[in-house]
Order: C-alpha cells, then sequence, then structure tokens
C-alpha cells in the first residue's frame, strides 16, 4: 500500500535525523515522485546530494524547490551551496539579501555566517552568528563558529569568551579545545594541560584526537617543555595518518608532470588577460606569505582576497576533467589546452565579490605555486611573490600547523620526514620557475625580511609598482580580518622569534637536519 506524501516526508525527515542518507534519499525520491511540486522534498534531496559531495546537483535542486515555496531556509542553503561551488557573486548576492531580523532560527542564522565566511566577508558573518546564538544559546557549535569570526576579526577577549561558553556547553568539542590554545598564551600556573590530556585520552576518532594533540602541544611549547610537545603532536598525527596517509608517489608525480609541461609550452601564443590587479603570494605554508600579504595590504592601493581557491577551480572547469580532484596531472594537462584570456577573465570575475575595485588585490593561497606557468600565461601582468624560509624551520612550523581537516594536499604534514620531501620537491618547482619566468617571479627569504624590513618591503613595493608608504611598516596596526594561522603573530611588529625554533625540538629533528644537509638545503 503506497504511503502518502506526508508520511514519506516524516519517515524523511527521520531517516535524515539517524544519519540514513541511502534510506533518506529513497523516501525522498519517492515523495516528489508522488507529488512533484513538494518544495521539502527537492530541498531535502538536496541536503543529501550536499551530504555525498554533489554541490551541483543540490544547487540545481534547491533552486526547483524555490520555485514552488520561497523561505529563508532555502535561500540560505543556496547560498552556501554557491559558495562551496566557487559561485561567490551569487553566494553574496543571496547572502546579503536576507534581512537578518527576519531569521527565524540559529541554524539559518548560522548558515548564512558560515556562508559569509567562506567568502571572506567576516565583518559581514559577525551578526549572523551573533543571532545564532541569541536565537539557540545551547548549540556549542554556533559559539564555536562565533569564536572563530571573532578571533579572524582580531577580537581576541570575545573569541575566547565564547570559546569557554561553547566549552561549558559541550566539554568534548575538539574543535573549541585547539581553537582556545590557539588563540591564548598559558603560563605553567595557568593552562588547559589537565583538561586537554583527559580530552585527548577520552578521544576516540582521529580528527578529534588530531585537534586535541595539537592543542596539546601549543600549550606545552607556551611553558617550554618541548619534549612533551613533540610527542604529544606525534601522537596525535598517528591514527589519522593510517587513516588518510600522504599519496607521495601522486604528488611527486604531479611535480614532474608541472615542470615538463611548463618546459614544453614555453612559446605559447596565447595571450591571456592584460589585467595589472593581481598580486599572487604563494610558498610553503608557514614560510611568511601572511607576513608579506599584511605589509603589502596595508597600501591604500592593495587589498588583501585572502586564501581564494579561485584560480584552481577556474583551472579545473576549463580543463572539464572527470577527476573529483580539482589538481592532477591530467587536470593541468587539459588546462595547456584552454583559453587563457578566458581563464584569466573568468578568474578575476570569481574574485571580484571581495576585491572590489581597488587598483590591486592579494590572493594568497600558499599552493598557488603548482600554477606560476598558468598564472603567467592566464594573467602576464599579474605579480607573483614567493617566500622561502629556512627549510628546516618551515618543516617544523607545517608539522606543528594544524591544517584543513581531510585536505589531502595536506596530509604530508602529518609525518616530519614526508614533509621534508614534499619541501625538496616544492624547492626544485620554485627552482624550475626561476628559470622559466626569470625575474617574472620575485623570491623573498623570510629571514631577510625579519633582519632588514624596510629593505625588504622598499624592494617589494617597487617590483610591485606601488610608492612608499609608511603604513607598510606599520602593517601589524592593519586591522583588516586575518583567516590564516599567522592570525595572532601577524598583530605584532616583525620579530625574530619564530627563526631557529625547530632547535627547541631537537633531537626529533636531527633526521630532517641530515636529509636537507644530504641534499644541500641548508
Amino acid at each position: 500500500m503506497p504511503h502518502s506524501a506526508a508520511i514519506l516526508h516524516q519517515h524523511a525527515l527521520k531517516a535524515l535525523q539517524a544519519g540514513d542518507i541511502r534510506q533518506a534519499h529513497t523516501l525522498l525520491v519517492n515523495l516528489v515522485t508522488l507529488d512533484p511540486k513538494h518544495a521539502d522534498g527537492y530541498f531535502l534531496l538536496a541536503m543529501v546530494n550536499v551530504q555525498v559531495g554533489q554541490i551541483k546537483k543540490a544547487i540545481s535542486l534547491i533552486e526547483k524547490a524555490l520555485g514552488f515555496n520561497q523561505t529563508i531556509e532555502y535561500l540560505a542553503h543556496l547560498a552556501k551551496c554557491y559558495a562551496l561551488n566557487g559561485q561567490t557573486i551569487e553566494a553574496k548576492k543571496i547572502a546579503l539579501s536576507i534581512t537578518i531580523d527576519n531569521v527565524p532560527t540559529g541554524i539559518i542564522a548560522d548558515t548564512l555566517g558560515v556562508t559569509l565566511t567562506q567568502i571572506g566577508l567576516y565583518q559581514a558573518a559577525m551578526p549572523f552568528f551573533k543571532k545564532a546564538v541569541t536565537l539557540q544559546s545551547s548549540n556549542a557549535q554556533f559559539y564555536y563558529n562565533l569564536g572563530v569570526c571573532a578571533k579572524f576579526m582580531g577580537d581576541f577577549s570575545l573569541a575566547e569568551l565564547v570559546f569557554e561558553q561553547a566549552l561549558s556547553l559541550n566539554p568534548k568539542h575538539h574543535q573549541t579545545h585547539f581553537a582556545l590554545a590557539d588563540l591564548i598564551k598559558v603560563t605553567a600556573k595557568n593552562n588547559h594541560i589537565e583538561r586537554l590530556t583527559s580530552a585527548f585520552i577520552a578521544a576516540i576518532h582521529p580528527d578529534a584526537q588530531l585537534h586535541l594533540g595539537h592543542a596539546l602541544a601549543k600549550e606545552y611549547q607556551d611553558i617550554g617543555h618541548y619534549h612533551a610537545a613533540f610527542k604529544a603532536l606525534y601522537d596525535a598525527k598517528q591514527a589519522k595518518w593510517q587513516q588518510q596517509p600522504f599519496d607521495e608517489k601522486s604528488a611527486n608525480a604531479l611535480f614532474a608532470h608541472i615542470k615538463q609541461l611548463s618546459g614544453l609550452n614555453q612559446q605559447t601564443s596565447h595571450i591571456g588577460c592584460e589585467s595589472h590587479e593581481p598580486i599572487f603570494i604563494l610558498g610553503m605554508p608557514r614560510s611568511g606569505t601572511t607576513l608579506v600579504e599584511r605589509i603589502l595590504s596595508s597600501h591604500s592601493e592593495v587589498t588583501s582576497a585572502g586564501e581564494r581557491q579561485d584560480f584552481g577551480l577556474i583551472v579545473k572547469q576549463l580543463a572539464n576533467t572527470p577527476s573529483s580532484s580539482v589538481l592532477d596531472c591530467d587536470t593541468i594537462s587539459q588546462a595547456y589546452l584552454a583559453d587563457f584570456k578566458q581563464m584569466g577573465e573568468r578568474y578575476l570575475a570569481a574574485t571580484r565579490v571581495v576585491t572590489g575595485d581597488s587598483a590591486h588585490f592579494i590572493d594568497k593561497l600558499p599552493f598557488n605555486f603548482y600554477y606560476v606557468d598558468l598564472i603567467r600565461k592566464a594573467l602576464p601582468n599579474a605579480k607573483i611573490i614567493c617566500l622561502l624560509r629556512d627549510p628546516l624551520d618551515t618543516c617544523i612550523g607545517n608539522f606543528r600547523q594544524l591544517f584543513t581537516i581531510n585536505n589531502p594536499y595536506y596530509a604530508y604534514s602529518l609525518d616530519l620526514m614526508t614533509t621534508a620531501r614534499f619541501y625538496q620537491q616544492f624547492h626544485q618547482l620554485i627552482c624550475h620557475w626561476q628559470t622559466v619566468h626569470s625575474d617574472a617571479v620575485k623570491i623573498v627569504r623570510y629571514e631577510s625580511l625579519v633582519a632588514e624590513p624596510e629593505k625588504v618591503t622598499r624592494d617589494l613595493l617597487a617590483y610591485c609598482n606601488l610608492p612608499w608608504q609608511d603604513s607598510c611598516l606599520n602593517f601589524h596596526l592593519n586591522q583588516a580580518p586575518v583567516s590564516t594561522a599567522s592570525k595572532m603573530q601577524v598583530r605584532e611588529p616583525i620579530n625574530d622569534k619564530s627563526i631557529g625554533r625547530w632547535k627547541k625540538f631537537k633531537p626529533y629533528t636531527d633526521e630532517l637536519e641530515a636529509f636537507f644537509n644530504e641534499h644541500s638545503l641548508i
């Protein structure tokens, strides 16, 4: 006997709440077949597709739902899906069209806040996060999201307050434990080591262990216990390494393929987009890219667009390869057959959501080092600045850093010697870019910038064809949001506190040091 639409709807909701995606999908397909105008059936089908990573299909389903019923909930999730799909202009338009006073629930307010942070609009996101905790004050995740946004905005007092509120609601919220440890510097008498140790022992999931171990390591470092800090990091990364080992063979093949293709395509006759707006700052993570970004974005003619995924996404779209990976050998190969002018123009259009009409903008995604040759072809007038830092400090910095969970591109950082080999591949690629593109790629050494900040800053501004402004030396007074791991450091004047930090972790760095000596990198 067939179910009614109402019963199918109720059963589908229960299946979703129970996490039974397959059953929910079956029920919802039956629902919209029975009632082709059932708006919530299409919307819930979209939520199923989001959970399995089918964002384009989710967008289509939400748009269909909106054709039958215009609700703020549907609009909020459509904006979020647009942001996930790289359609930042559409996401911004929808999110900012919703009046905050009309938002009915905490989850909708939080969804809009998350959407706006995903496209780099942290200031616009703040009121939505505050609205979320006002509407639903018992949700730890909402407080966590508010705290992260406050930290990006530089409001560290608010961030600490709401992180503690999140932990009072859910003492097992591992993301908040890490965010709080990352925010403040503890002392031997005032720390959370006992609380974190208990939480780590109780943690089962590798992601929870990773967050809690990094939190413990940070607090141990604060009080000068570097042996305990390294052990906490090592223990935290083991389960995740087993779950998600880095595919070193494929990574090395990609580095080799990029060098080969760029060598074969040096005489391309394609003409890219002539814009002078973009300034790319790239390099290994934890090498000083955020510091250079803050220096240049303190200039009145330069705005920071943050770490943009846009160039890689545009390359993937134009390559039109079937793989689920944004970056792989086939995608790079097909990208060289694309229209480079279109590549540059589409990239500029995608970034416009945060760049506005600024004369220049910075794209600070470190991994853009893979795309240097394509950037030169798509945007021949763009400035490209590459940071190089002592490889030992770079590698220990990457090992100490909690990067985006489940992002395969950062999985090298789960193992210190894998990080060393990845650095070697990166360094060889940068040397290749210097050969192929000569002075078009400006190399900046982090240690030189720290030792002679005014001299190096003047060189940077000259390279970018920008007049001198004293504000660039006072970058630490810049109030713009910072969403990278250096959000605390770049709000201080330049200092050399992090130079030679790797030595504090001896003897655990001895193998690392021997590797770089063997390959003449130190």
